[in-house]
């Protein structure tokens, strides 16, 4: 841990932080909310399960202002080529849709998944090059249809 006593308040720098995770959490959720005069929807996850009750994979993704964002999706190696990515991912858009949201972000490094997401309607909106070996970050985004009236409840 490094700390900078220079003139006014101290500034440190160490290992992640779980408390001062969650108080930038709360302001700048909050921050966001008024500015925009959006409620938060919170996250959600999605998993899938064998059996045996073992993981085949899982999705973590977040809801606010009609936006979800995919922030991790992984599949376990013996079973991606079973189905199950395209499986979680359309369970998250389904529920997004239920939360009120018409798009969905998703970013993928080119030697992860960018060609998954792109057939599954996701388009890519740009790159943050840079990535050790050559690689890039992939921002995608995919427009949602309208959930229909049968499907709300």
């Amino acid at each position: 841990m490094t700390t900078d006593h220079g003139p006014g308040p101290a500034v440190t720098t160490g290992q992640r932080d779980p408390e001062l995770e969650e108080r930038l959490t709360a302001e700048l959720v909050a921050f966001n909310n008024a500015a925009a005069g959006t409620a938060d929807r919170g996250a959600f996850s999605v998993r899938a399960t064998d059996a045996a009750g073992g993981l085949v994979g899982g999705l973590t993704a977040a809801t606010w202002g009609g936006l979800c964002t995919v922030e991790l999706l992984w599949v376990r190696a013996d079973s991606r080529t079973d189905g199950w990515g395209g499986r979680l991912l359309r369970a998250a858009e389904a529920e997004a849709r239920r939360r009120g949201c018409d798009r969905v972000a998703v970013s993928s490094f080119t030697f992860q998944a960018p060609g998954f997401y792109q057939r599954h309607g996701y388009v890519e909106t740009g790159r943050i090059p840079g990535i050790p070996g050559g690689h890039a970050d992939v921002h995608l985004l995919k427009s949602l249809p309208p959930v229909a009236a049968e499907d709300k409840h």
